[in-house]
This record gives C-alpha cells, sequence and structure tokens, in this order.
C-alpha cells in the first residue's frame, strides 16, 4: 500500500481538477461539425471500418467480410458503444448528483463534480447524437442494466466508494478502447473520432478524480469496509466491463454477427482474453496501491480472469501490458 493520500493534497488536486475544466471544456454542439458532410453517416465509407483495436475489429471473421458488411458492422458498433457509454454517463450524472446533495460547505467535491457533471451532459449529448446519425436503432445496455439503473444512482450517497469503483469500471474499457483506435494508426471516420477527441480529454479528469477519491477513503477503512471492498471491487469491474463492451447477442445476430463470433471475441479467443486483462491494468495499480490486493481478492481477480500485472503508470499503452 502506498502512502496515504492527505486531505490538504486531495483538496489542492480538485482545485486543479476544476480549473482543467474552466480552461478546457466542450460543447456537443459547438465543437463537433455535425452538418458537415465529411462528418456524413456513408454507409459506403471504409472509415467505418472497425480498427484491429476493437476486438470485434481484430477478428478473423469480422475481417473476412465483405467491405460492405464491415461497414454496417462498424456503424452498427459504433452506435451501440455509444448508446451504452450514454446510459452509463447518465447514471453516473444521477449518482453525482445525489452524492454532492449532502455534502457539506466549503467542500471542492461540490464544485469539481458539478463540473464533471456538465461535462457529461454533453458527453450524452455527443452519443446519443451519433446514435441519431447512424440510424441504429439499439436498445443500448442490456434489460437488466436498463432497469438496475434506476436505483444504482443511490449508491452515490449509501455506498459512494462502491459507487466511484463502479465509475471506473464503466470508464477505463471506453477509455481503453477509445485511445486504442486513435493510437492504432489505422483510419477512423472523422464523425467518432472528434467524439473520441473530446470525451478522452474530458474522461481524463473524470478518471483521475475517481482515483484521487478512492485514495483518499480506503486507506483509512476498518479491516471489514476495506475486506468488503476489495472483493466487491474486482467484481463490479467485470459485471460493468461486459455492460459496457459486450453487444447483446439478438442485436448482434440482427446485423448478421453469429453467437459464437461474439463469444469468442468477448472473451473466450486468446485475443479477447488479453484484451480483457489489458483493461484493468490502471484498476489493478490502484487496487495495490489503496491496499484491495489480498489473497482473498487475488483469487476473485484471477477466477474473473481480470487479473494480470498492473500498469506502471496510469494510461500506460496496453501493448506494453502482460
Amino acid at each position: 500500500m502506498s502512502a496515504n493520500l492527505t486531505r490538504k493534497v486531495y483538496d489542492e488536486r480538485l482545485r486543479t481538477l476544476s480549473e482543467g475544466s474552466v480552461n478546457v471544456n466542450f460543447n456537443a454542439f459547438i465543437d463537433i461539425k455535425w452538418d458537415d458532410p465529411e462528418f456524413a453517416v456513408d454507409t459506403s465509407d471504409p472509415r467505418w471500418v472497425l480498427t484491429s483495436a476493437d476486438a470485434l475489429g481484430a477478428h478473423p471473421w469480422y475481417q473476412e467480410q465483405p467491405l460492405e458488411t464491415q461497414i454496417r458492422i462498424g456503424i452498427w458498433r459504433w452506435a451501440v458503444i455509444a448508446k451504452v457509454g450514454m446510459q452509463f454517463e447518465n447514471l453516473l450524472m444521477r449518482g453525482a448528483l445525489d452524492y454532492i446533495y449532502q455534502l457539506g460547505n466549503q467542500n471542492p467535491e461540490f464544485r469539481y463534480l458539478t463540473h464533471e457533471i456538465t461535462e457529461e451532459t454533453h458527453h450524452t449529448q455527443m452519443f446519443q447524437e451519433l446514435v441519431n446519425r447512424t440510424g441504429v436503432n439499439t436498445a443500448g445496455g442490456k434489460r437488466w442494466f436498463r432497469q438496475l439503473s434506476r436505483v444504482l444512482p443511490l449508491f452515490g450517497s449509501l455506498y459512494p466508494e462502491a459507487f466511484f469503483t463502479g465509475i471506473l469500471a464503466g470508464e477505463e474499457p471506453i477509455d481503453h478502447l477509445q485511445k486504442g483506435a486513435l493510437r492504432s494508426g489505422e483510419p477512423v471516420h472523422p464523425l467518432p473520432q472528434r467524439i473520441m477527441q473530446i470525451h478522452i480529454a474530458e474522461e481524463a479528469r473524470h478518471i483521475s478524480f475517481a482515483h484521487e477519491f478512492l485514495r483518499l477513503r480506503v486507506p483509512n477503512y476498518g479491516k471489514a469496509r476495506r475486506g468488503a471492498l476489495s472483493v466487491l471491487f474486482p467484481v463490479i469491474m467485470r459485471v460493468l466491463c461486459d455492460v459496457i463492451m459486450i453487444p447483446d447477442r439478438k442485436s448482434a445476430a440482427e446485423v448478421g454477427i453469429p453467437a459464437w463470433v461474439i463469444k469468442d471475441v468477448f472473451w473466450k479467443s486468446e485475443a479477447g482474453e488479453k484484451m480483457l486483462r489489458n483493461l484493468f491494468s490502471d484498476v489493478r495499480m490502484l487496487a495495490e496501491d489503496i491496499g484491495l490486493m489480498n489473497k482473498v481478492s487475488r483469487s476473485v481477480w484471477r477466477a474473473l480472469r481480470i487479473d494480470g500485472r498492473p500498469a506502471r503508470f496510469r494510461g500506460e499503452p496496453a501493448v506494453h501490458a502482460d
């Protein structure tokens, strides 16, 4: 376990994050040229083909399909991820509002989180507008997630360490996928590319806050509370990762993707299994630093197939992970 984060240092970091939100921010309908012909959703545009950074895009079955099929599936994939992303960001906003409602005066968390909520509002707008522009009629997350998301925001005040763990569980996979696509060097359509650039820039602050929130609190918890979170932590990570990353098989079948391909990609194949582990290198580092790695919790990480070497630093490219 690393040295505990002090409240003074924590507050200073929150002020820095808040100033960052003031100095660098985006508007979904000003900073994206939705009506630029270059941003149009053209079903013959090969830039919609998924990059190899996407587990589905890297799968041999996908790569063997005709170009028009790859484009159609690529558009569908971006739309599904955007819809689930919108739903997750909506959940985050409601939980954050629930959390800050009970904060006392002079607490810098109030200012920072209201900045984050404002930014997430624009993220939900750009995600939903992308879905609308593609014309893909997707429900987004699985039904159980959509129903449960009505009550999950209550954890913002009732069990904040679990809530902000869940925030990381949703943000880290999307961030990993988007950075992978941009780093791949492969062509990406300018519309999702611009959305990813905005999302990555602002999401870096959101991920930083969740890390700092847990670094401040968790090391000071009693043995029982920290022990419970140590087991819940990898479970929350894996469950919400699957919600974000794995498309509904019925929806996939409608665009011609066989069920065995979805099963192989998420996460049965060697490439899929490696990607699953790579998604969590940053949070494994966090868990090590705040005392959430122990004999019992390590066995849970291993059973869920998300164990592995922790990142050496936040944002370490996955290519260097085991």
